[in-house]
């Protein structure tokens, strides 16, 4: 059973999520809250296998309450919801600590999906999508200040391992980073595994928000 917090200042926008949850066996909507603070503490209470967030809402809106949520250190992961077209915070959500994030105009297939998938750890949007997605805002945000070699996760990394987070940076999937170092697909997966243990990432998405933040990855640099 996949247990799930809804998060939205809209009570329609509530009541139609709770619907859609709620016809799918082995889906559990768990509660509701109308803004960030309710959030963070209604996870705290329920412990959610998802969290599904707003980003714009009164008072702490959802960028803030997935930071808390992410930082609690709770098994709770923030599924972060969108319109891309308008919302320049898709970034900074991710930033935050959300293992992904959907359009809000996404077919009802399409967010059910990305909860499973959010529910088993996996990142809900495609590495090539997020690298998109980034590249969008690449001119918009700033980088965090520091010199590469001097970040001691960086260090940690084997060359074998660097390649590899360079490869996810660039929004490659396991199989063409396996294609790419004649490596297996299962070798690659272990790779992975380890590099977002040392990197600290919760899943690929946020391995790609490190690459990117460093300088391993830029606009444009998927196929180089």
């Amino acid at each position: 059973m996949t247990t799930v917090l809804i998060v939205d200042d809209q009570p329609l926008q509530r009541y139609g999520f709770r619907l859609l949850l709620e016809s799918v066996p082995g889906t559990e909507v768990v509660g509701e809250a109308a803004h960030g603070a309710e959030a963070v503490r209604r996870a705290a209470e329920l412990r959610p296998d998802v969290v599904l967030m707003d980003v714009r809402m009164p008072g702490m809106d959802g960028i803030e309450a997935t930071r808390r949520i992410a930082e609690s250190g709770g098994r709770s992961r923030v599924l972060v919801l969108t319109t891309f077209d308008l919302d320049e915070y898709v970034h900074a959500a991710l930033r935050a600590g959300a293992s992904g994030f959907l359009l809000k105009d996404a077919r009802p297939e399409e967010l059910l999906a990305g909860i499973r998938a959010v529910a088993v750890g996996d990142a809900v949007i495609a590495p090539a999508l997020t690298r998109r997605l980034l590249d969008e805002f690449a001119q918009l945000l700033p980088r965090p200040a520091g010199d590469p070699a001097e970040d001691a996760r960086l260090n940690a990394l084997t060359e074998r391992e660097r390649e590899i987070l360079v490869a996810i940076g660039r929004g490659w999937t396991n199989g063409e980073i396996a294609a790419r170092f004649v490596l297996s697909e299962s070798t690659v997966k272990t790779h992975v595994g380890r590099v977002l243990a040392k990197i600290g990432a919760r899943d690929r998405v946020q391995a790609v928000i490190f690459a990117y933040d460093r300088g391993l990855a830029r606009p444009g640099s998927e196929g180089q």
